[in-house]
């Protein structure tokens, strides 16, 4: 029989504490951009900008810490062991402060490869790395969180979630423009401003996750370092890379594949993919609860369960989902025509808009089914089905291109959505199955 604590009310305050937190995540970047911007030179906003892709990108191989973390975390609560839960804290920041030391240390090779692989002219590349001198030294502050917040959504907690993000992005901006606007410290204070933003979001963090550490559990060796416990931990881990890594071939040959049509319809594909990224963000805190909800349910042994938090979450997911499809459709010319100028590319924008009207209802599958397999920690299949969709898209978007252009590197990219919600939805019963 379903757990009647499984409510509406259950799932909205799992998921709109990170929806909120996902929203604070523009402005900073905006504010960054701002003050760089006072200093009236273009390098140093160059500069900035380059130096936290090439940060974001390396700190992004590790972004599988926080679902894996949240995946195994939820069974363990549902399964009552607190002392699993405790030693997954423990193991996850031993992880994420490791990986920060490996960043700090292997900093010079690491920001020479990013600088062959995105070459940048001499003044922006000394004030870029300068910029990524100081903030490569949160590194494990940064990576280290990833653990902190899905240990966190794994236990519903997501209002200290968003409080970590205000901590970090209000201390930023207030710091950025101390730092640069008052004590004129250029970019190097830009990056100063992070550096200590992070350090104090870990200390939130830690702070938050202290019920983890009363008790032995956490330090207790011979559990945290559990062979079977670590290799299981890993092998989850990896396959989740490994799903990551082909998600993210498939945007950035997107991008790639964009350049050949021309810079007009090039810049309107980089703004509608900012409504696809409000689309993701938003999509998070219901992908989360799903986490939490089914990880717990997988835990307890609790298939009723399972099946509806998989469903609550799902129907929230795609009301979520159509409303911005409309929302998309009404005001979409009007974000297009504020984020550009340029008439031609205002048009573009027009011409390719459906697509981003589409990719909420198309996409939603794919996303909240993510949120479902995290939760159940069914990794083999999330990599499994992103193979096959990311054979998929390849397959179809170079016919398609060749056919239609734009258009058909558009419908690609759709379809690769709807590959890997179909393959996921086929795989599902099994996640039930194994429930029991």
């Amino acid at each position: 029989m379903a757990d009647p604590a499984l409510t509406h009310r259950r799932v909205l305050d799992i998921a709109l504490p990170i929806v909120l937190s996902n929203a604070t995540v523009p402005i900073l970047g905006i504010v960054d951009t701002g003050v760089v911007g006072q200093m009236g030179e273009a390098a140093p906003i160059g500069a900035v900008g380059i130096g936290a892709v090439i940060l974001t990108a390396f700190y992004w191989i590790f972004g599988f810490l926080r679902m894996g973390t949240a995946g195994l975390t939820a069974q363990a609560a549902g399964a009552d062991d607190n002392a699993e839960v405790a030693a997954l804290l423990s193991r996850s920041l031993l992880i994420g402060f490791g990986a920060g030391a490996v960043m700090i240390s292997g900093q010079v090779p690491l920001f020479w490869l990013a600088f062959q692989v995105s070459p940048a002219s001499a003044e922006v590349e000394g004030l870029a790395r300068a910029y990524m001198a100081i903030r490569v030294w949160s590194a494990p502050a940064t990576i280290g969180l990833y653990g902190i917040i899905g240990w966190l959504i794994a236990q519903e907690r997501t209002r200290g979630v968003f409080a970590i993000q205000v901590l970090m992005n209000g201390t930023n901006i207030v710091l950025d423009l101390v730092f640069v606007l008052g004590l004129d410290l250029g970019v190097w204070g830009v990056g100063l401003a992070t550096f200590i933003a992070e350090w104090a979001g870990l200390a939130l963090g830690l702070w938050l996750c202290r019920d983890g550490f009363v008790g032995g559990a956490w330090r207790d060796k011979a559990r945290v370092f559990d062979r079977a416990r670590l290799i299981n931990m890993g092998v989850v881990n990896g396959e989740i890379l490994i799903r990551s890594v082909l998600l993210q071939a498939i945007f950035v040959s997107f991008l790639f594949w964009g350049a050949r049509f021309g810079d007009v319809n090039l810049a309107a594909n980089q703004i509608l993919l900012q409504f696809l990224h409000v689309t993701a963000y938003g999509l998070d805190g219901f992908a989360a609860a799903a986490e939490s909800l089914v990880g717990k349910a997988m835990g307890a042994r609790n298939p009723s369960s399972l099946r509806r938090g998989a469903m609550l979450t799902s129907l929230w997911g795609a009301g979520f989902c159509v409303t911005l499809a409309m929302a998309f459709a009404i005001f979409g010319p009007w974000v297009i025509d504020v984020m550009s100028t340029a008439p031609e590319v205002q048009a573009a924008g027009r011409v390719f808009l459906p697509y981003m009207v589409a990719a909420p209802i198309v996409g939603v599958a794919a996303w909240m089914f993510d949120g479902i397999f995290i939760g159940a920690t069914r990794s083999r299949d999330m990599r499994n089905m992103m193979v096959i969709s990311a054979i998929a898209y390849f397959a179809s978007v170079i016919p398609l291109m060749a056919a239609f252009g734009n258009h058909g590197l558009w419908l690609g990219l759709l379809f690769s959505f709807i590959v890997r919600g179909a393959t996921l939805g086929w795989k599902y019963p099994g996640l039930e199955a194994a429930a029991r």
